[in-house]
């Protein structure tokens, strides 16, 4: 395939978490192998960048008073100031594909319809379920939910799923009714990327077989800026933010059910002071509060496994991959995408979502497990990592891809 020129579009340019990662690194693998690139995102204070005189403000819906809030939702639903903005960006850049991430409320699909007007045909990747779900979760007050299936986006009003909160929850029912009532997201899309098969069925499930043209495209991973010194620790170990649905309550539970077991936390978000009193009360349980690089790899080299205990559908943790850079196996639950990384080799183990007993029992099981054989398995890990998300084969992925859509 000769060089193409490739338009990537997301809502956020700063790095703030996994999709701005995988935004980042898709851009890194083309550039590296000499294609042309150019970023596409929401306007932000201070930000020098490339074309960044080009990109859009947009809309602020979590702050100011309700009426505040009304007056900004029509850009919140369609930014025509983002759709006019790239459509000038299109016209400076010539791109051969536009490939999107997530690009709602902020961009807003707006900008697909002027990839489209210019005849520039759109991937788009998929990192959560906000193409079928207001709230993007699929889960809101401790369960899992499907009940805006069939274009039933009341549901979110009356579950009140989106942050809690009424006001925000009639937005985003308001805007997944026009944004379905438009077609807003198949009438410009060529090709919807997933992650896993699992969000990729989720969609079929919601639009019906046949209806939209599915591939894969995993996110890309650097193994080697995550690798640790190869070690068997004593402890399971969870890592990542303390919120409800990443299932910390079952783990505690399982904690206190398998009292012989040590267990570590490492994390910060909403949920950090309810649950460190709770950790007050499990000798077994250390909560030791948020690490990242150098300090977040010394807990996982002294880690025996990891845990990722999550009751929500989790397209692709980060966590996951993470752990496996560091030769340790994972236990997980059978939610989401989660299996078919766990499963697709001797990696770990998975567990019932919301059965504190069977990850009770799996962590002693971990425990009692040889050395020799915990090594073993996160030696395959690695190699799992190394040999499914290099550079090379998420390159290989993204030029069938872009090739099948038309660049």
């Amino acid at each position: 395939m000769t060089k193409v020129r490739v338009l990537l579009a997301h809502n956020n340019y700063t790095v703030q978490g996994g999709a701005e990662v995988f935004f980042h690194e898709v851009a890194r693998v083309l550039e590296a192998r000499g294609h042309e690139v150019a970023l596409f995102s929401a306007a932000e204070d201070g930000l020098e960048a490339p074309h960044a005189d080009l990109f859009p403000e947009a809309a602020d819906y979590r702050h100011g008073s309700i009426a505040a809030r009304a007056v900004r939702l029509p850009a919140m639903i369609y930014n025509t100031r983002a759709r006019d903005a790239f459509a000038r960006m299109i016209e400076t850049f010539r791109p051969d594909i536009v490939h999107a991430f997530a690009i709602y409320v902020r961009l807003t699909p707006a900008i697909l319809d002027a990839a489209r007007e210019a005849g520039v045909p759109v991937v788009l990747s998929c990192n959560d379920y906000k193409h079928l779900c207001p709230n993007y979760k699929l889960f809101h007050h401790g369960r899992v939910c499907t009940e805006c299936r069939g274009g039933r986006f009341h549901r979110a009003l009356v579950n009140r799923c989106c942050h809690g909160s009424l006001a925000v929850s009639a937005a985003s029912m308001i805007e997944a009714y026009i944004h379905d009532r438009l077609d807003l997201w198949r009438r410009n899309v060529s090709i919807f990327l997933f992650a896993s098969r699992f969000m990729a069925a989720q969609t079929e499930a919601f639009w019906g077989p046949g209806r939209v043209d599915i591939d894969f495209l995993r996110n890309p991973f650097d193994v080697d800026a995550h690798r640790v010194a190869p070690n068997v620790g004593e402890y399971i170990l969870y890592f990542g933010r303390l919120i409800d649905e990443k299932g910390l309550d079952l783990l505690f539970d399982a904690a206190a059910e398998a009292p012989e077991v040590p267990v570590v936390v490492v994390g910060d978000g909403p949920d950090r002071a309810r649950l460190e009193a709770r950790a007050a009360e499990l000798a077994n349980l250390r909560l030791v509060g948020p690490a990242w690089g150098a300090d977040l790899a010394r807990w996982l080299e002294s880690a025996r496994a990891v845990a990722v205990p999550s009751i929500w559908h989790e397209n692709f943790p980060y966590v996951i991959l993470q752990a496996f850079a560091a030769s340790t196996p994972v236990i997980a639950t059978r939610r989401g995408g989660m299996p078919e990384l766990v499963e697709a080799g001797p990696h770990g183990w998975i567990c019932e979502a919301g059965d504190a007993a069977a990850l009770a029992e799996r962590m002693r099981a971990a425990c009692r497990l040889p050395a020799a054989e915990i090594a073993r398995m996160g030696a395959a890990a690695c190699a799992y990592a190394e040999r499914e998300f290099a550079d090379d084969a998420i390159y290989r992925r993204l030029l069938e891809i872009y090739r099948r859509a038309g660049a």
